[in-house]
């Protein structure tokens, strides 16, 4: 699966290129950066030599003075490194520093500036429809989700689970990065839970018996390791009152699936949704960021309960999503839409369900999911935007 052209892509700046483990960014880099000089922070080796001497960097570039291309990977296992860098830079100004990261934690804790705005920040996501053309599968993709280093293996269940299981100990146990790795995995679990829903820290507390701002720090964790994020309410010139709580979703639907507990009173169609959901939720999340649509992703809920999944607000779009799990569509799933279409009358409406027929509802574009995964690419305008005007 690694040999499929990504829709990510950079220009000729230096920047750090952030993103799950096993995302592909290091097969990106030799892809796209063949003669580039690069140091492997995950090698034992190279790794204790810098850690001891982070200035012997300016050694190995030195000899290495040919390459007009230096990528340092896994940065985050090394962060004094980053001050040589900053030096580099500065010194070699025709050379450009790719920096790849799994992780943003020990970094922080590091309290370095990432090169203070010198170096851009991207993101590397799973797979999107798009990448995979033909090769991609709904239902595969919502059992053991679209991360490359799992979709590679025959058995992709036991491989998602032995790639849980290593970020987990690498990212977590080892740098140290909580004292009760137990309370830790109980939280992953009942995070599960929350995915594609409004975030409580109350109740995950509760659940979880630790304190309120342990799962506030937990939570900040899931972030700066990348394998979760919140997203904010749409508030853009609000008509209503809306609830002020951001939702939370795992970054791949595979690793939901694998890490929600599934016991005799739980039905595989909420699962299913919620999987549904997230999927959703990856690819539009990827095709912001490689886009280059900075903070364009929302979702919109008013006190009273009305919600809409998914608000893409950017230069060319603004386009109100909802996502069902079904095959048919009762005019009460499009309540929020419409509601939402009343105090933004300008947004599109679409609504991504199970079926396989492609109408207009009360002025709601009702589209099969598989059908707007497979048609959204980066860089291009919002499928339902050119659908409409060829309608039109």
């Amino acid at each position: 699966m690694n040999s499929f052209k990504r829709a990510f892509t950079c220009g000729n700046e230096s920047f750090f290129l952030f993103g799950p483990r096993g995302t592909g960014k290091t097969t990106w880099l030799k892809e796209n950066l063949p003669g580039a000089y690069v140091v492997d922070l995950l090698n034992n080796d190279i790794r204790l030599r810098l850690t001891a001497n982070p200035e012997r960097l300016r050694d190995m570039v030195a000899a290495n003075n040919d390459c007009s291309q230096i990528v340092i990977d896994e940065i985050q296992k090394v962060p004094a490194v980053l001050d040589v860098v900053h030096a580099l830079m500065e010194k070699f100004p025709e050379k450009r520093f790719v920096l790849t990261g799994s992780s943003a934690r020990k970094l922080k804790r590091a309290g370095v500036d990432l090169l203070g705005g010198r170096a851009l920040k991207m993101k590397m996501h799973p797979f999107m429809a798009c990448e995979l053309g033909d090769a991609f599968n709904l239902e595969d993709a919502l059992t053991t989700g679209l991360v490359p280093v799992v979709g590679k293996y025959a058995n992709r269940q036991r491989q998602l689970s032995a790639y849980l299981q290593l970020y987990i100990r690498e990212e977590v146990e080892q740098e140290g990065l909580v004292r009760n790795l137990d309370a830790f995995t109980r939280f992953l679990e009942a995070m599960a839970f929350s995915h594609g829903g409004v975030l409580s820290a109350s109740d995950i507390s509760r659940e979880c018996m630790v304190k309120r701002a342990t799962v506030d720090g937990y939570v900040q964790i899931l972030k700066d390791m990348l394998i979760g994020d919140t997203l904010p309410v749409f508030s853009r010139r609000a008509k209503r009152r809306l609830i002020a709580r951001e939702k939370f979703y795992y970054f791949d639907a595979g690793v939901f699936r694998k890490l929600r507990p599934v016991g005799r009173l739980d039905s595989e169609s909420d699962i299913s949704g919620q999987a549904l959901e997230g999927l959703v939720y990856q690819h539009l999340c990827a095709y912001c960021d490689y886009s280059g649509y900075e903070n364009a992703l929302s979702y919109w809920r008013t006190s009273n309960g009305a919600e809409v999944d998914f608000v893409v607000y950017t230069p060319a779009d603004f386009t109100a999503i909802e996502v069902k799990h079904s095959d048919r569509v009762t005019r009460s799933d499009l309540e929020g839409l419409k509601l939402f279409g009343m105090d933004y009358p300008e947004a599109t409406r679409i609504l991504l369900y199970r079926g396989e027929e492609q109408i207009m509802v009360d002025g709601v574009l009702v589209v099969p999911v598989e059908r707007y995964l497979r048609e959204l690419v980066p860089g291009n305008r919002l499928p339902e935007s050119v659908w409409i005007s060829h309608a039109l």
